[in-house]
């Protein structure tokens, strides 16, 4: 464990940014979320990791078409799959030789998995680490806040008070934790009509906004939903890397510079001295 410990001290210190995204509550699109800032920061230069941490139902590689199982170098370590030059991926399914096989671990198991994730992975030097964590507040946000307590949250919600309430119960979990929380995405928000264009407020719009406010959070945008992202889904690729303009597309897109925002103004923050 002293050795694991070292190692995961070590792998971090090459990492600048830790984004740990969550949910309170599943089918908020939590994953495509993560894949999309992960691409969209990727696609600026940035260098990026994605992690995968949701152990019973791993969702990224479907989303990048990513297959197999990940490979070691002798001596080394797990070398993360590469979607592109400044994108690697490290997900739950690469370890699994049938991919519809069920994963039927308890907390420890799912803890130290999660380590090794990070201990054992070569992620090398990265700008961001993007971790994917599966919804709810159990072993699995435990592990990674535990692991990095550097880390930035970014809570996913739809505009429905059924998915706030479980957002507000993930916010608890969060200051209780004393993690530290970059702001509040609203996915969800609106239907693009595929006709038209126009925008139907399918799931009504604005609760996680008005929530961010409530909190005192930084509200880093609304993405609406749009048949663009199931056409993404199909096949393997982020809305952000699609030709052409989506609303999806440039709403997940200006997510990704507001995330970098809030990083450098919560580092200036950090940096002044109080008065």
């Amino acid at each position: 464990m002293e050795r694991q410990d070292r190692q995961i001290a070590s792998t971090l210190s090459r990492i600048k940014y830790k984004l740990f995204v969550m949910s309170g509550k599943g089918g908020v699109g939590k994953s495509s979320i993560a894949v999309n800032l992960a691409a969209a920061l990727a696609v600026q230069g940035y260098r990026v990791g994605l992690l995968d941490v949701d152990i019973h139902g791993p969702s990224v590689p479907h989303l990048l078409g990513l297959t197999g199982l990940l490979e070691i170098e002798r001596d080394k370590g797990i070398l993360p799959k590469r979607y592109n030059e400044n994108l690697a991926v490290v997900s739950m399914e690469s370890l699994l030789k049938d991919p519809d096989q069920a994963v039927l671990w308890k907390g420890p198991m799912k803890t130290s998995a999660i380590r090794q994730f990070i201990s054992d992975v070569l992620w090398g030097d990265l700008d961001f680490l993007v971790v994917d964590s599966p919804p709810g507040t159990g072993d699995e946000p435990m592990t990674v806040l535990k692991t990095m307590p550097d880390a930035l949250s970014i809570v996913v919600t739809t505009p429905q008070e059924i998915s706030l309430a479980d957002v507000r119960k993930a916010i608890n979990f969060l200051q209780y934790t004393r993690a530290n929380i970059l702001g509040v995405v609203e996915n969800m928000s609106g239907l693009i009509c595929p006709h038209c264009a126009q925008e139907i407020s399918l799931f009504k719009k604005g609760g996680g906004e008005e929530l961010a406010r409530k909190y005192g959070l930084q509200f880093l945008g609304a993405i609406p939903l749009d048949p663009a992202t199931v056409v993404a889904g199909d096949l393997g690729k982020p809305v952000v890397l699609l030709e052409g303009e989506y609303p999806a597309k440039t709403a997940l897109l200006q997510f990704a510079q507001r995330v970098v925002q809030a990083i450098e103004s919560s580092l200036e923050a950090a940096s002044t001295p109080a008065s």
